[in-house]
């Protein structure tokens, strides 16, 4: 895969791109990344990429012909097109199944602006994707845009020491992940769950799964509205909340059924 950002603060990325999952994608050849900055690509001898709003009003916009100068650079002459993905508060909501579909896709190219915001000419005519992370306001789309990669490129092939990892994460499955333990078996009189410890691999996936379901309902029940249920889980959900109802709050005990 090959991730090309647009920005003006290239140096934001180094160290993001040089280490961890990101570094070491990189060093195996799965994922080439690259961060450039757009002003090069202003047409002007004052490397102007922002004027003021036609209409009034404060703040500053970025102008279209550098940023088509440097989306047309980076797209080559022949091959499928890429991505171009522009971070902003206007966006689609970015979540794992964005994350899993712009995983396929060889190229991106992710644009990263400042200012009050863009030329709608940007959005309309040079864009495929517009992406937010959440509802709120930063300084630019760096950060939104390093999330989203970092995100993207675990899911590949060869990146991740262990293969299921990204399969088990939250919200990968549509439910929120179970706990997980380590050892000691005993730390400061807390043990670990006897099921973990019980060699029996059919009894643990069942009790992963009912925590699963347990922790979503606990803390994000609405996504148990899109999850892929069985109909005894979906029983077994219902059941527990007309329980929840007559008394103060959900169980967490491993032992609900």
């Amino acid at each position: 895969m090959r991730i090309d950002v647009l920005t003006l603060f290239p140096e934001m990325f180094d160290g993001v791109f040089g280490a961890s999952i990101l570094g070491k994608a990189r060093d195996k050849g799965i994922v080439s990344l690259q961060a450039t900055n757009f002003r090069q690509f202003s047409t002007n001898k004052h490397s102007t990429v922002d004027d003021y709003p036609y209409g009034g009003g404060g703040g500053m916009v970025l102008k279209p012909e550098p940023m088509f100068a440097a989306v047309e650079h980076l797209v080559p002459q022949e091959g499928p097109r890429p991505r171009v993905i522009l971070l902003c508060p206007q966006g689609e909501t970015f979540t794992q199944r964005k994350a899993e579909e712009l995983s396929q896709v060889k190229h991106l190219i992710f644009v990263c602006g400042h200012y009050e915001g863009y030329d709608e000419r940007i959005r309309e005519h040079l864009v495929t994707d517009e992406l937010s992370i959440g509802d709120y306001v930063l300084t630019g789309g760096e950060l939104p845009a390093m999330v989203a990669i970092d995100s993207i490129v675990r899911l590949l092939p060869g990146v991740l020491g262990n293969e299921t990892s990204a399969v088990t994460d939250s919200f990968s499955t549509g439910l929120l992940e179970y706990p997980h333990y380590t050892r000691p078996a005993v730390f400061r009189d807390w043990e670990v769950p006897e099921v973990l410890v019980s060699g029996n691999h059919a009894r643990i996936d069942a009790w992963r799964r009912e925590q699963s379901l347990l922790r979503t309902l606990r803390r994000r029940p609405e996504l148990l509205e899109r999850a892929e249920l069985t109909p005894k889980e979906r029983v077994w959900l219902k059941a527990l909340l007309e329980r929840e109802t007559s008394s103060s709050g959900v169980p967490d005990s491993e032992g609900e059924k």
